[in-house]
Order: structure tokens, then sequence, then C-alpha cells
């Protein structure tokens, strides 16, 4: 005996789960969106006003006390200071935040984890494929 309620459904069987939406492709490395070429830095200064782009600005609420610019074989890395909390003992306000190394080879943009610059480069290495790869 069916039940009217199930249409199309086999007895004995279980209903067919609803097909979840596809998931969207994971973007490739940051940068021009547009197909524009990537700029690619020659200098810490161009590193630099690439790496602004993925900051809130210097001295804003909420944004960095500073930018800094960490020169290695293949990339530059970004990394902002923050200012000091009011309240020390107190949990942060927003977590996280990140580095950003760009390619000397491509102007690829990576986003990495906020670690120190020597411990970034590591991770960099081991984790960076060149976009179209």
């Amino acid at each position: 005996m069916t039940d009217p309620g199930m249409t199309g459904s086999n007895p004995g069987q279980p209903p067919t789960p609803p097909t979840p939406p596809p998931v969207p492709p994971v973007p490739p490395h940051g940068g021009a969106e547009d197909g524009a070429p990537k700029p690619v830095p020659t200098s810490q200064d161009e590193a630099l006003e690439i790496g602004r782009q993925h900051f809130p600005e210097v001295g804003s609420p909420d944004g960095p006390s500073a930018l800094f610019v960490h020169e290695f074989d293949v990339a530059y890395l970004v990394h902002a200071s923050w200012p000091a909390p009011e309240d020390p003992d107190a949990p942060p306000s927003d977590p996280g935040g990140s580095n950003v190394a760009i390619s000397k080879v491509n102007g690829d943009v990576t986003f990495l984890p906020n670690f120190p610059p020597e411990e970034a480069v590591e991770l960099y290495h081991r984790w960076y494929r060149p976009s179209g790869s």
C-alpha cells in the first residue's frame, strides 16, 4: 500500500534527498578578476601599493596602525601591525587577519595566516603554486 502523499516514491525505498545547490569553484589567487594582467611588483614600494588594496586604510577605525613589506626570494610579504587593544585582557574583537604575499614572477596575490614573517614565508613556499598550473 502506498501513501497518497508520496507520489512517485517506491515502496520500501527511502525518499530521494533534494539536490544540493552547486558549490562555486574556489577562486584562484587574488588579483585582477577582469582578465587584465596583474601588476608585478619590482620593488617594496610597488608591493606595498598592491598590498594596500587588501587591508583597511591605515589609521582608520579597525584598521592597521602600519603596513610593512618583507622581501624574500620569490615574493613580497605585506603584513600589518595593529594598535594595542584598550583592554589587553579582553579577547580580540576581530581575531585572525592575514598576510598578503605578492609574487615577483606574475603578480599572484596569496593570502596567508597572520603568522610572523619567517613562518609566513615558509608556509608560502609550501603552498604557492603559480596561477595557471
